[in-house]
């Protein structure tokens, strides 16, 4: 598959809320994801897929989405980057929260090998 057919397949399973089936389906076993900054003790930095899938579904068990919005895929021959908006409630806490980052993805082989995150500045 392409960078530009595999974006377009990623931003689809996210619009529909499956962003653990995206994890599952397009990335790298060896997969390394950046955040912006550390969530809950996994750190900036995490290497495979079974760790992007922790992260993920941390988030989602620790959160209660109200909204999402995506935009894109914007693409190159080997990256493509997303930008995403969420509204959410932290379940802890009750705080209500809107956030909006953007994910630069590296393809590599037909699978994504690297995704880093930038947050907006609030």
């Amino acid at each position: 598959m392409t960078t530009a057919e595999i974006a377009t397949q990623v931003v689809a399973l996210c619009r529909e809320g499956k962003f653990i089936d995206a994890v599952k389906t397009f990335y790298a076993d060896d997969i390394v994801s950046v955040e912006a900054a550390d969530y809950q003790g996994f750190g900036r930095e995490m290497h495979g897929k079974d760790a992007v899938i922790r992260k993920n579904t941390a988030w989602f068990s620790d959160n209660e989405i109200h909204s999402a919005s995506i935009v894109g895929p914007f693409v190159s021959p080997e990256k493509f980057a997303v930008s995403y908006s969420f509204d959410w409630t932290k379940k802890a806490t009750g705080e209500r929260v809107q956030f909006n980052e953007v994910a630069v993805y590296t393809v590599v082989d037909g699978r994504i090998a690297r995704e880093e995150f930038l947050y907006g500045a609030s």
